[in-house]
């Protein structure tokens, strides 16, 4: 569904969370594991499910990871959370370059939110910081 943020509409799960996108992904496949999974958790799931309002169903699909769960994905694009968003509506993941590309959250087009002239750094530096 969406909801919206300090970014305007963004897509979220059930419960707010805003769900991201990866430029470092290709075709429709996560190039996201290891620390990097453990910073931005892919957006699993068991089912189809579906979008909700204002989200077009016809974009959601899932794409199998290496340890053969399903994440989700939205207009060709695998969904992530941000470890640093600790309650709905937050959109700190925004514009981050990290693990080889930058993350952007998702409107419901399925395109990068309007990313800001230059990626944002990652919180607390080069290391993982206090960030998962």
């Amino acid at each position: 569904m969406l909801r919206s943020t300090s970014l305007g509409k963004v897509l979220v799960d059930a419960r707010g969370r805003t769900l991201y996108l990866f430029e470092a992904d290709r075709n429709a496949k996560s190039a996201c594991y290891g620390q990097c999974a453990a910073a931005w958790p892919p957006f699993l799931t068991t089912g189809a499910g579906v979008g909700g309002p204002n989200v077009t169903n016809g974009l959601l699909s899932t794409t199998k990871r290496k340890d053969g769960t399903r994440q989700v994905v939205y207009a060709g694009h695998p969904l992530y959370f941000f470890g640093a968003d600790a309650r709905a509506g937050q959109t700190k993941g925004e514009g981050i370059n990290r693990f080889g590309g930058s993350w952007y959250a998702v409107n419901g087009a399925g395109k990068a939110v309007a990313p800001a002239s230059s990626p944002a750094p990652y919180p607390g530096g080069s290391d993982m910081g206090n960030y998962p």
